[in-house]
């Protein structure tokens, strides 16, 4: 696949205000607009780990042709407060535009002379709606700034609001009085691009959080239990919202050891279940975790990576918990850990994890970080629900659960089978399910378990393990994996010289001949990631003794911003 080299340029926006201020949902308004008029839009939340108070912002950028990451320099802010402008005001162009509630107006002169003044907090007095509509006015007036007139703003206002924060009425008003505001302001609207159809959606606005759940989902997930830890909080949340249709049954329960010994129970009662939480989540659910490997039942979970070590900076993105997810739980045996880059792949992953945990009764993990869980992107997934694979069902005589087969995989059944003893236990077995010791039961039992990665590599290979974009016979390959994925897209498309762009979607098993394939005749190699280590440069090395030119690596608890990552790579070039 090519990286995407368009001379038509993007656009960066961003909103921000203190926590309680609508940021995110502002942010979100404008994103949805902007695929209204046709185009594909990128935006991250930021926030600090209080409950209110503290800068937050929603930056999006978005463009003709698919955009894969959010940039840094803003052509335009929308602030509730001076100190969003202040905080931003170096990655201000020269020619950016402050929308700025009004008391703060006067106080930012200095700063730029392209400042309009609007009553976001005013308005949403006025009108007796929440503070936290206030953004609404900002979007209104962005609308008028990017050329949209005031009977297109409206219709798209309807679509987009719904009954957020009130009801439909409410929002659109206060949209509409940010508009005339701009307009009496005498500032000239900017016509970013050609708007020929407000009815032309680019694709759905998914996050990755909600892009794995609806993998599940669509894998025929029946329960899920959860426990809200970010960055994987909204995975229960969207869930939770799903049960109440009927579709599924979502339990809540007081912390994650709880969590995942709640779905073991519920795996070994024969329904699909899964679990989300943060890798500091999954620290606690390690005993259970091993146990799920020895008992070999099955369960799908969604981990979400955020800064560590411990509480670290929780609500702010990071790779470094690669090692310890593909190394999670004591003792040896299977699993499956697939890290994808966008919602897109987070989807199918999700399926993905979910059949494969009944499959080969073995855990399967979807490894996200905060970045791709909470960060929203034009996509497109499939629809309707996929062909749930059949786990190998007891048949007649006498049950052997764990009984040895060629592919590793014993037949199962659930309590409540007639005339069938169900067991599963955390002591190495025999086939029966009765405790041994013995050295010939233990090393034949781990022999079976292992058996099965045979047939998870048989199948995985029906799926992309990894993808390579830009120009595959390139010299210089970039290798990278999960979230880090945008900015690379992003950055490739900045640089004139050829790369090939190397991204690793499976971590367990790792697909050791599809990389080496893909990196053969590379005379460079630098790996890029968000962490201290370089992980995957480390697990690359162990799996195939293939070892990287050259790192960049990010480990301040941010992304790469797409430019800044653009020209460290321009850097590291070799001068031929």
């Amino acid at each position: 696949m090519e990286t995407e080299k368009n001379n038509t340029p993007l656009v960066t926006v961003a909103v921000g205000g203190a926590a309680g201020d609508g940021i995110k949902e502002g942010g979100l308004h404008l994103s949805e607009i902007v695929q209204h008029i046709g185009c594909y839009v990128y935006m991250t939340p930021e926030y600090p780990s209080l409950i209110r108070g503290g800068h937050n912002y929603a930056r999006l950028t978005y463009g003709d042709h698919p955009v894969h990451a959010d940039h840094s320099m803003l052509d335009v802010i929308i602030a509730t407060n001076a100190e969003s402008v202040l905080l931003h005001r170096d990655g201000l162009k020269n020619d950016a535009v402050i929308f700025i509630d009004s008391p703060y107006a006067e106080h930012l002169k200095e700063i730029s002379q392209n400042i309009v003044s609007l009553p976001m907090s005013e308005a949403a007095k006025e009108a007796g709606a929440p503070h936290a509509a206030g953004p609404s006015v900002g979007v209104g007036a962005y609308c008028y700034f990017a050329g949209l007139s005031r009977e297109e703003s409206e219709g798209i206002f309807g679509k987009v609001f719904g009954d957020i924060l009130g009801g439909i009425t409410m929002n659109v008003a206060l949209a509409l009085r940010g508009y005339d505001a701009a307009k009496a302001s005498g500032l000239t609207p900017r016509l970013v691009f050609p708007i020929q159809n407000t009815d032309t959606q680019t694709g759905v606005l998914l996050e990755g959080n909600k892009a794995v759940a609806l993998g599940f989902l669509s894998a025929g997930l029946e329960f899920f239990v959860g426990y809200p830890m970010t960055p994987a909080s909204s995975i229960l949340h969207f869930l939770a919202k799903e049960s109440a249709k009927g579709k599924i049954k979502v339990i809540h329960p007081e912390d994650e050891i709880t969590v995942i010994n709640m779905a073991l129970g519920i795996a070994y009662a024969g329904k699909r279940v899964a679990v989300s939480t943060a890798t500091g989540g999954l620290a606690l659910m390690q005993e259970t975790f091993s146990l799920a490997g020895v008992s070999e039942t099955p369960i799908a979970l969604a981990i979400s990576s955020r800064q560590g070590p411990a509480t670290g900076a929780a609500t702010r993105t990071s790779q470094g918990d690669l090692r310890f997810v593909i190394s999670s739980g004591h003792g040896e045996f299977p699993r499956v850990v697939i890290a994808p880059g966008d919602p897109e792949e987070a989807f199918m992953a999700g399926q993905i994890a979910l059949n494969f945990a009944w499959k080969f009764q073995t855990p399967a993990i979807v490894l996200l970080d905060k970045q791709l869980s909470e960060s929203y992107q034009t996509s497109t997934v499939p629809s309707g629900n996929t062909e749930v694979t059949p786990h190998k069902k007891a048949s007649g005589g006498e049950y052997l659960r764990y009984q040895y087969a060629d592919d590793g995989v014993s037949p199962l059944a659930f309590p409540g089978t007639s005339n069938t003893k169900v067991k599963a236990t955390s002591y190495e077995h025999d086939e029966f399910g009765i405790a041994s010791d013995e050295s010939d039961t233990v090393r034949a039992m781990q022999d079976k378990r292992w058996k099965k990665m045979e047939g998870i590599r048989s199948d995985a290979r029906h799926f992309d393990t990894v993808k390579v974009y830009g120009d595959s016979s390139a010299k210089t390959a970039v290798l990278f994996w999960g979230s880090t994925k945008g900015p690379v897209l992003e950055a490739a498309a900045m640089i004139d010289t050829p790369l090939r762009l190397v991204q690793v979607l499976w971590m367990e098993p790792f697909p050791e001949e599809e990389v080496a394939k893909a990196l053969d005749g590379a005379d460079q190699i630098i790996d890029v990631e968000v962490n201290h280590n370089a992980q995957l440069a480390g697990l690359l090395r162990e799996k195939t003794g293939i070892m990287c030119d050259e790192k960049i690596l990010k480990y301040d608890a941010r992304p790469f911003d797409p430019a800044t990552l653009a020209k460290e790579l321009q850097d590291k070039l070799k001068i031929s």
